[in-house]
């Protein structure tokens, strides 16, 4: 154990770069994207929320704060855990509207048109976030609705100031020739000038859209003026969704992926998120491995990591859809110990396998999610991720409403039955059909020992998610590395097609990066893998210990 600390320890001068301090509290805590969004959910906790009302009133305080992700236009995850150890989840992913067809991007000979599946509002899943918010609140809340719908409403209202992050991308977007595009005006001010880094970004109309929701619940979104607005958007810019998609648009409380990873409670996602199944696939496979022989960050370590994603990536494109869609999915076999003990001994330490798109293949998925993470002082965990697909989903919604849509659709596979070296994928699984949810990465989870929350952690990063949360866990449970450090520790992503590793720069040594090459891998330099945000239980000294991923603009872990 001795060695691998000091390992461990050289290692840190690599891979972390920039360190993100914790934070440290004792009676609850909220780790977001912006310390706005993170500090309104622990002003409900010290009015004596829970951790779901806590994480309802931070969802709709980043859907103002954070736009790029947060959102009441797009869909997510929720895991819940409390305090007598029991968990439940809430899938609210969109759906495709009931106009969509399997084919609805290809031309008359079958091909994919470019780009079609990604922009438009043709793309646009029915929202679900409102929803699945309100069925957490209805099933788990304990404070009344409208007190946590409130805080974001002010800060709409009365505005927040511009950062130079959020500033860039403002100025971005202003700057583009669309008369579609709701983010060319969108961070304007009532002179029709952009707003400026230090100045108030003030949102009437969202603020608006969300009074509603504050006065009508579920209703307030999916029915009234509100969906009559989306309708009459919808209609007038060649979209797809009705006011019957939104009214026939539900939330659904699923079992939770459950396993077990050297003595700890693994809690995760089901389909249709394929976070839960692959991430404790890949668990059940580095579990037959033995860390005192694999010292972190080491080419055998980064290449047993990697080919363990090849064979989970592969799974997950063969296998994995929307359950209501897919009721044969063979979800117990790939969540068991005989599954992964027979893809293990197919890996060969010495070289790299050989990826073959005619057996199998792995779905897309977006780069711009969010992720936060919450606990109470009683014990009550929540970890939950929600996303608009791309970074600002579609880019399009309408200007009376002051939200944007997703662009969702592109995570259906778009052409049926061809899967190739690119990365496109056909499998029967995850296709088009009307009312169906597409598949998604977004893996919030929670680790657990002896019935309560050790770990909860979670991430954006489109098909990276999955494993940079894996391999967050793995370096806190076989690292014994402080949350903090193993979010800012180096991570790796391999999805089974395009056969390469990614890796975050600075992060790999030059001599490692050479016995990759060695054994057979193609490397990609990337700029960075997800933005985790996690907190640790420290039963112990019973403190929490919360850290935001240091390449965020605005993330902050607060607590009291």
């Amino acid at each position: 154990m001795h060695h691998r600390l000091l390992n461990f320890l050289i290692l840190l001068l690599w891979v972390i770069p920039q360190a993100n301090a914790q934070t440290i509290a004792s009676h609850g805590m909220v780790v977001s994207d912006h310390h706005l969004a993170s500090e309104t959910g622990v002003q409900i906790l010290k009015k004596g929320g829970n951790a779901v009302d806590a994480a309802v009133a931070t969802a709709f305080a980043l859907a103002v704060t954070h736009p790029s992700a947060g959102n009441i236009g797009g869909g997510g995850f929720l895991v819940f855990m409390d305090t007598t150890g029991q968990v439940n989840t809430i899938d609210f992913r969109e759906k495709a509207p009931m106009a969509a067809t399997r084919d609805m991007f290809l031309d008359s000979k079958g091909h994919l048109i470019p780009g079609t599946n990604h922009k438009g509002l043709k793309t646009v899943g029915v929202p679900g976030t409102v929803a699945g918010l309100f069925l957490a609140h209805q099933r788990y809340g304990r404070m009344k609705w409208a007190d946590l719908v409130q805080p974001a409403i002010d800060l709409a209202e009365n505005g927040f100031e511009m950062s130079w992050g959020l500033y860039e991308e403002a100025k971005w977007f202003s700057q583009r020739d669309t008369s579609q595009d709701i983010l060319q005006t969108y961070f304007h001010d009532q002179q029709n000038e952009l707003v400026e880094p230090g100045e108030i970004w003030r949102q009437p109309e969202l603020a608006q859209t969300l009074t509603y929701i504050r006065d009508q619940g579920h209703d307030g979104f999916y029915s009234g003026p509100v969906a009559d607005e989306i309708e009459r958007y919808m209609q007038a810019k060649g979209g797809l969704i009705t006011r019957e998609d939104l009214a026939a648009y539900n939330a659904v409380e699923r079992s939770p992926v459950h396993g077990t990873y050297r003595g700890y409670d693994i809690y995760s996602m089901a389909p249709p998120s394929s976070g839960g199944v692959v991430l404790m696939e890949m668990l059940n496979m580095l579990e037959m491995a033995d860390p005192a022989n694999l010292d972190f960050g080491s080419s055998d370590y980064v290449h047993l990591v990697a080919e363990i994603m090849r064979r989970a990536y592969a799974d997950r494109a063969q296998y994995l859809g929307d359950p209501d869609f897919n009721p044969e999915m063979p979800v117990d076999d790939l969540l068991s110990k005989e599954h992964a003990e027979k893809r293990f001994k197919s890996i060969d330490m010495k070289k790299a396998s050989v990826t073959d798109p005619a057996k199998f293949g792995h779905p897309y998925g977006g780069d711009n999610t969010t992720h936060f993470s919450v606990i109470d002082g009683e014990g009550n965990a929540v970890s939950l991720t929600y996303t608009l697909e791309y970074s600002y989903g579609s880019g399009m919604g309408s200007e009376k409403l002051g939200f944007i849509f997703n662009n969702e659709m592109g995570d259906f596979n778009p052409v049926p039955g061809l899967t190739n070296e690119k990365g496109l994928i056909g499998t029967p699984a995850n296709l088009i059909a009307p009312g169906k949810r597409m598949l998604s990465s977004m893996t919030p989870t929670i680790v657990a020992r002896d019935g309560k929350p050790y770990l909860i952690i979670g991430s954006p990063g489109g098909r990276t998610i999955i494993n940079t949360v894996f391999q967050t866990i793995v370096a806190v449970l076989d690292y014994d590395m402080p949350v903090d450090d193993a979010i800012e520790a180096l991570k790796i992503h391999h999805q089974w097609l395009p056969d390469m590793i990614r890796y975050e720069k600075y992060k790999l040594p030059v001599d490692v990066r050479q016995n990759l090459e060695q054994k057979g891998h193609t490397l990609q330099e990337v700029g960075s893998l997800g933005k985790l945000m996690g907190i640790m239980v420290d039963r112990a000294r019973d403190i929490y210990i919360g850290a935001a991923d240091s390449s965020t603009k605005d993330g902050a872990a607060c607590g009291y």
